[in-house]
């Protein structure tokens, strides 16, 4: 419920503007911080939209959802009441400071939560029926408010049975499943009573700020805090964002370079019910405060945690994975640029060397000059080149974004000269970035590889390539598709016009400007479209800009003016995707991929789940039995490894490089009946045993990631294309 600001994808690089020392001064008042927040969304947000009946009512809405998150304890005939007492007032009111709507509105919902809690512990007394056909929503967030208390009483007791049903399946018992939920819910009501007045405030502010769009949020002095922290790059844990969500902390993005990234089982959209230390016993965090479960999560370097997991695809949410991860200190050079140099044979059977770039995010050192994105990737790219490479890969699928301007000078590697991103403010004002180095650091042929995590950044960069036809872009059927800019504005800058000013008043993150690309549309909600579609599991609107409620709209703006990349390099793209349609029908590890994908998209459609224990049962055992057989089915496969070198900054300027693969190696395996790796973006079976962990790469171990692998080949096709037709040499 607390801390919104994990909400972001780690976006433009901010700069937190230094303030004259000043004498020490009180902090504003409650009501004080509210007006400098209203008056700054009025007259700062990109949409300078006034805080009249229409955000009123909003916000209103924004206030009661994330205190009722899935819509079960106001019943609609609260909401009525309320809409009629604030629908039309409340935003007037905090331009004049009154806060009276924010605490009697948490109060009625404090209320609730306890009559809610007493009603579910009497249910917890009563037998529960595990054989009906009964069936429950698994998620209640687009679900109207109980039209009443009867009503709210019926989906509670389903809901009940499902918590219940679910702990009674789970291969990881905590506790008896009724001792266990009745904690649970003791703990949701004492944290409902110990959220005081300032985080009462917070969470009101917040609610005002998603009004306007869903990046805009007030920053308390303790997630200022947290976002310096975050900042800094320099934290000790397991590198995972979380969000408060339904009563679970969700995996809202994962730290390139952290231990959770490195391992590969922990993807976003993972919701964790359980946190162990080292070996001792886990403890159920369902309904904990968000804050207490980020601070049982860190610990001391070194150290090891145990998280129990809902997987991000599981059709039943009965069923866990167990992670065990070392705590470590996340620094800026675990996410720093890396290639590898991939040897395999294109269909003549001819031997081709391909280069990877993995991108994890757009870094840069903004205080000492230090890093840098670009910088690095010349490093890597002058290599590649040394090496012959016939074509690159540009990996950017777990890329949330970072520097714009690392976003541009990098883009500029690629392209001769011209605009890269427009930019433009509340008043239409347009600026065009451009290419900021004249020269061109890699002319051949080029793949951009993105998925719905590429956001931000990454979208200006896919996008700028794109338009000029200067790389195929393949993936998901779209980026993330956010296309806006924030910046952090300190309160207590704006409170000392009104009598004071201090670091307590925390700041307003706030959307000033929208991206636009060269060509005239926007990434905001559209993201950037492949060229060429690979099936993936993350490949769900779900996880887009386009889920969060308050998203700002697409539009277009005059396309600038650029010239394409020579018309002599043609993408081929309709013969490339025509190749690749052809090969993935016929690739069993997208059979995979695409049965996972059906099989969720039904469970979210259908968006319910079965009461029925030995229904509940079988289906467990079948997600059992599907693992099973392909598992066996990978390890009767006989498909040829290609060789791979891994080159870091580290290892640049070596003449020996790291082989992290090679023919031979899943033979091996095979041969000694293991498993091999499946990577994090292939199949949804890649979080069960057979991810072992470690780094991809340093455990030599063969890793199956379908994506990869089909983008090697679409490039090889590229890389022949290019080459133009062949004739037969002719003597004289």
């Amino acid at each position: 419920m607390k801390s919104r600001l994990q909400r972001s994808l780690a976006l433009c690089a901010v700069v937190l503007t230094a303030v004259t020392a000043a004498p020490p001064v009180v902090a504003a008042s409650k009501e004080t911080i509210a007006m400098s927040v209203g008056r700054l969304l009025e007259e700062g947000h990109y949409t300078r939209q006034k805080l009249n009946e229409e955000i009123s009512k909003k916000f209103l809405q924004s206030y009661l959802e994330l205190l009722d998150f899935s819509h079960l304890f106001f019943t609609q005939q609260d909401v009525d009441a309320l809409n009629t007492k604030y629908a039309n007032s409340i935003a007037g009111d905090v331009l004049l400071g009154t806060l009276k709507p924010a605490y009697e509105i948490y109060a009625l919902y404090t209320k609730r939560v306890d009559d809610r809690v007493a009603k579910i512990k009497e249910l917890l007394k009563q037998p529960i029926d595990f054989k009906s056909n009964a069936t429950v929503e698994l998620s209640r967030q687009k679900s109207p408010w109980p039209k009443d208390e009867a009503e709210a009483d019926q989906l509670w007791r389903g809901r009940i049975t499902n918590e219940l049903l679910q702990e009674h399946l789970s291969e990881h018992p905590i506790e008896p499943a009724p001792q266990l939920v009745a904690r649970r819910y003791d703990r949701l009501a004492r944290n409902v009573h110990e959220q005081d007045k300032d985080e009462q405030i917070k969470l009101f502010l917040d609610a005002l700020a998603q009004a306007y769009d869903p990046h805009s949020e007030y920053l308390s002095k303790a997630d200022m805090k947290n976002f310096s922290i975050n900042m800094g790059l320099s934290l000790v844990g397991i590198g995972a964002m979380l969000r408060s969500e339904d009563g679970y902390a969700k995996i809202e993005s994962l730290v390139p370079g952290g231990p959770a990234q490195l391992d590969g089982r922990l993807k976003v959209g993972d919701r964790i019910t359980a946190v162990a230390q080292g070996q001792a016993d886990y403890v159920d965090v369902r309904e904990m405060r968000l804050d207490k479960v980020v601070e049982m999560i860190r610990g001391k370097k070194g150290t090891r945690v145990r998280l129990l997991a809902i997987p991000s695809d599981a059709t039943d949410p009965s069923r866990r994975k167990n992670v065990e991860l070392v705590r470590d200190e996340i620094k800026l050079k675990d996410q720093e640029a890396r290639a590898d140099i991939i040897m395999k044979k294109d269909e003549n059977g001819d031997p081709i060397k391909l280069g990877w770039l993995t991108l994890p995010s757009f870094y840069a050192d903004m205080d000492r000059h230090q890093k840098s994105t670009t910088r690095d990737v010349l490093a890597l790219l002058k290599r590649l080149k040394k090496e012959n490479i016939a074509g690159l890969v540009i990996d950017l699928r777990r890329n949330g974004g970072g520097s714009l301007e690392e976003a541009l000078s990098l883009t500029g590697l690629f392209l001769k000269s011209g605009p890269i991103v427009q930019t433009k403010d509340y008043n239409g004002s347009i600026r065009i970035s451009s290419d900021p180095d004249p020269g061109i650091a890699y002319s051949g042929p080029l793949i951009v590889l993105t998925s719905r995590q590429s956001a931000s950044a990454s979208e200006i960069f896919a996008a700028a390539l794109q338009d000029y036809g200067r790389a195929v872009i393949v993936g998901d059927k779209n980026t993330f598709g956010k296309g806006t800019v924030q910046t952090i504005l300190p309160i207590g800058r704006f409170a000392s016009l009104l009598g004071s000013h201090s670091d307590e008043d925390g700041a307003l993150k706030l959307t000033i400007q929208k991206f636009y690309r060269v060509a005239g549309g926007s990434t905001q909600l559209h993201g950037v479209a492949s060229d060429i579609v690979l099936p993936s599991l993350s490949d769900l609107p779900e996880f887009g800009e386009g889920a969060l409620k308050n998203a700002l709209v697409y539009d277009e703006v005059t396309k600038a003016k650029y010239t394409k990349w020579s018309d002599n390099h043609s993408l081929f793209v309709d013969q490339l995707r025509g190749r690749s349609e052809e090969r993935v029908k016929n690739d069993a590890e997208f059979h995979y991929v695409m049965e996972d994908i059906d099989r969720l998209r039904h469970k979210m459609d259908e968006n319910r789940i079965s009461l029925n224990e030995d229904a509940r049962k079988k289906e467990l055992q079948d997600d059992k039995l599907r693992k099973e057989m392909r598992s066996k089915e990978r390890l009767a496969r006989n498909q040829e490894e290609p060789r791979i070198y891994r080159l870091t900054l580290d290892t640049v300027d070596k003449p020996n490089l790291q082989l992290i693969m090679y023919p031979g190696k899943l033979a091996e395996a095979k041969k000694n009946g293991v498993s091999p790796k499946v990577d994090p973006e292939a199949a949804s079976d890649a979080d069960s045993e057979l991810t072992s962990g470690g780094r991809e790469g340093d455990s030599k171990e063969p890793t199956i990631d379908p994506e990869r692998d089909e983008t090697l080949n679409i490039l090889t096709d590229l890389v022949d294309l290019s080459r133009g037709p062949k004739t037969a040499s002719t003597n004289h």
